[in-house]
């Protein structure tokens, strides 16, 4: 498969937001600084994020569309290159500003670019990876010459604390002890930040410096054995079924509002989650491409909090596959969970970083608890 990345861009609005003005930004619920924020951010380890509001007027900034425009905008993949080149656009996001129509036609909208072809990828973190696969498809098979992916999200907007009932004093203090319970809807409001990144994909390298070649993309869904995680627009019942927000109107005195929060099983997700990455997905991979630790110079992971580091480090060692802490790379502490936009941003920091050495390979993970699946991508630099 001949693919190359040639380009990759990031954006992120508005000026970083550290910990202490989290809620200047989103709010405070019921107006009550929160009881859990400190104890969150020391597991989580983030120290700045981005949100596509106004600080001073609370007025969202960017719709996603916007975001993921001006991502792509700053390619440049060699010089003289213009919007108008681009033959195909796919672009991934958990959080669209609209069902319909499809993301990535909102995005070339905001683009104004000449007709192309268009593809919009819909889950939660593996949308964006599914989007760079599909674009990496149609530029190997010659459909097209290149091809722009993305990955965005505008997270904020689930975010906002009108939206979140007060936390129990019960609640905090169970937090200290169990820090997976911080994955729940009325936590993830720490965790979760706004960002698009973009790559754009050609047939041949650029002659003008690094590209990186698409090895190969493994994705694999454990839907068939494991029930919903993580979700919005539905409820969950007590048997692990899901019903929709259309549906919800229609259970006693419900109106369907709360389906629209991003919520987590987070027992579900403290159990199956390492095990899914490393024990389900990472060990058939091993298996299908020959991996070897020793083969890979830089791991780039995408994790939702830096709680996961050292249970996911340790697993990988369980099966003989550990990789150095040195040759990790992740920028979560300053860029935020930007859920599918993550993995392009942490390329395109890495890439523009100047650490990159000819023949480096670099294996990305991109997990999705959503009904959980995994994604596992291999790049040469060449």
């Amino acid at each position: 498969m001949n693919v190359y990345i040639t380009g990759l861009a990031s954006f992120l609005p508005n000026k970083p937001v550290d910990n202490l003005n989290i809620e200047k930004v989103l709010g405070m619920v019921h107006q009550t600084p929160s009881r859990t924020r400190s104890i969150i951010l020391r597991n989580n380890r983030i120290q700045e994020r981005y949100y596509a509001i106004d600080p001073e007027t609370g007025m969202v900034t960017h719709s996603n569309a916007q975001l993921t425009a001006e991502a792509i905008r700053r390619l440049q993949p060699y010089a003289g290159f213009t919007l108008d080149e681009i033959e195909c656009i796919s672009c991934g996001t958990s959080s669209p500003d609209q069902i319909m129509p499809g993301h990535a036609l909102m995005v070339h909208g905001e683009l104004a670019s000449p007709p192309c072809e268009v593809a919009s990828m819909a889950g939660i973190c593996l949308s964006g990876i599914n989007a760079l696969k599909y674009a990496a498809m149609n530029v190997a098979l010659g459909l097209t010459r290149n091809a722009v992916a993305t990955g965005s999200e505008l997270a904020s907007t689930f975010m906002r604390a009108e939206l979140f009932d007060a936390v129990s004093p019960e609640r905090a203090l169970e937090l200290e002890d169990r820090p997976i319970i911080a994955f729940d809807a009325d936590f993830l409001r720490w965790m979760l930040s706004d960002g698009a990144g973009a790559a754009f994909l050609s047939g041949s390298p650029s002659t003008e410096g690094l590209s990186l070649k698409i090895d190969w993309i493994e994705h694999l869904s454990f839907a068939n054995e494991l029930e919903t995680c993580m979700y919005s627009g539905a409820l969950k019942n007590d048997d692990g079924t899901v019903i929709g927000w259309r549906s919800c109107s229609t259970l006693p005195g419900g109106s369907g509002s709360d389906a629209f929060l991003v919520r987590q099983d987070v027992k579900l997700l403290n159990r199956e989650i390492i095990s899914t990455i490393v024990n389900r997905t990472l060990t058939r991979v091993i298996a299908k491409h020959a991996l070897t630790p020793e083969g890979i110079d830089w791991y780039l992971p995408h994790y939702s909090s830096e709680y996961f580091r050292k249970p996911l480090y340790d697993r990988m060692a369980d099966i003989g596959f550990s990789i150095p802490q040195e040759r990790w790379f992740t920028n979560l502490r300053s860029k935020g969970n930007t859920g599918s936009a993550s993995i392009y941003i942490m390329l395109e920091e890495l890439f523009h970083s100047g650490r990159i050495n000819k023949g480096d390979t670099i294996l990305c993970m991109i997990p999705e608890s959503g009904r959980f699946s995994v994604a596992y991508m291999l790049l040469t630099a060449v």
